[in-house]
């Protein structure tokens, strides 16, 4: 992938951010002063230095923070206040976690942490854990909680609402590490969705390329919040999902740009994994009847959409040329499924300008 260029600054997860300030706190908590660095160990062996940003002690614990760095990636929760507070528990009682202010709830079944659990993800658990256990040479009796200031606001920007995690963000990560543009995390998204969904048992859902799209086939089908997928660009990612972790019914819908690219067998759709083949566009017109003028026309069109308004002023119809071809491209990823698949392409306004299915793939 282009854009994990070498001269990137790699950042850290959440995840991390939180296993630094747990144990420093436990340190605190210890009586034994705060480290700063404190040095951490990743699920690959690596050892990180993070530079606290605060610490101090509240009642009968002690709290450290942590500001996230996410390098070079842009990533909503870059710049954020990780807080962990640690306190004592009775004894037997292991590690216990709590979601402070800004950490969401789950709420819904379907993601690796069940409903009433804060949303901190089994790998920063783990990685809590092990550095406890490190520090004080047992699994320590203590409550965990981790707090993220502004996290309620930042979860606004994220997929977490449609998941079911209320109140707040996750804590994620499973290398410790973010890669700038990997899209890791909105690829994770993607599969919690699809894992929600079926969890709840949604027979039909739904992976749009953008809020237009989006907002059109939830009310063409009446879908509940939870079937919809936002897919973005990685229409890749959502369907060879699916093909593991089937549902009965699967709509793919975009604009028509998007779908065309989709047609021409893109699997990522963003800008700058490449254009749509123009002359493949006129070709599409060309089998349709468009005359030659027009073909031509298309070939030399700036972009997808400019082709489609050619085409319509001259009564040509691309869309059910793009939908299905947009369909045997997902059809060919989601091959032994056992899905139903449907195509859908809509204009600006939302639209809808041509449907392929839904037919069994």
């Amino acid at each position: 992938m282009e854009h994990t260029h070498t001269s990137l600054r790699r950042g850290w997860t959440t995840g991390s951010c939180a296993t630094a300030a747990a144990r420093a706190a436990w340190n605190g908590l210890c009586g034994d002063g705060f480290p700063d660095p404190v040095t951490i160990i990743l699920p690959g062996g690596q050892h990180v230095a993070f530079a606290l940003a605060a610490h101090g002690h509240e009642g009968d614990g002690a709290w450290a923070a942590v500001v996230k760095d996410a390098g070079d990636d842009p990533d909503v929760t870059h710049g954020a206040h990780v807080r962990v507070d640690v306190r004592n528990a009775p004894p037997g009682s292991g590690v216990l976690f709590q979601a402070g202010e800004g950490v969401g709830t789950v709420t819904l079944p379907g993601l690796p942490i069940p409903p009433g659990e804060p949303a901190i993800n089994p790998v920063p658990r783990r990685m809590i854990r092990t550095a406890l256990h490190d520090a004080a040479g047992r699994e320590p009796d203590v409550v965990v909680t981790v707090s993220i200031a502004g996290g309620r606001e930042m979860a606004r920007h994220t997929l977490n609402g449609r998941l079911g995690i209320v109140g707040g963000l996750s804590i994620l990560g499973t290398t410790g590490i973010v890669v700038p543009f990997s899209c890791a995390a909105w690829i994770d998204s993607i599969h919690r969705g699809v894992d929600v969904a079926r969890a709840l048992g949604l027979p039909h859902v739904a992976g749009c390329t953008g809020d237009v799209s989006e907002r059109a086939t939830q009310a063409l089908y009446a879908l509940p919040e939870e079937a919809m997928l936002e897919m973005g660009d990685f229409a890749g990612g959502l369907l060879k999902y699916l093909r593991r972790h089937p549902v009965g019914r699967v709509t793919i819908a975009g604009g028509v740009a998007k779908m065309t690219k989709l047609a021409q067998g893109f699997l990522d759709l963003h800008s700058r994994r490449g254009q749509a083949d123009m002359a493949r566009v006129a070709d599409l017109a060309l089998n349709i009847g468009a005359p030659d003028a027009l073909v031509d026309a298309i070939a030399q069109a700036h972009s997808v959409a400019a082709a489609f308004v050619l085409a319509q002023q001259a009564g040509i119809a691309l869309g059910p040329s793009v939908a299905h071809g947009a369909w045997a491209t997902a059809r060919d990823v989601l091959a032994g499924s056992g899905c139903m698949l449907d195509v859908l392409l809509f204009d600006r306004a939302g639209q809808l300008v041509a449907r392929h299915g839904p037919y069994a793939v």
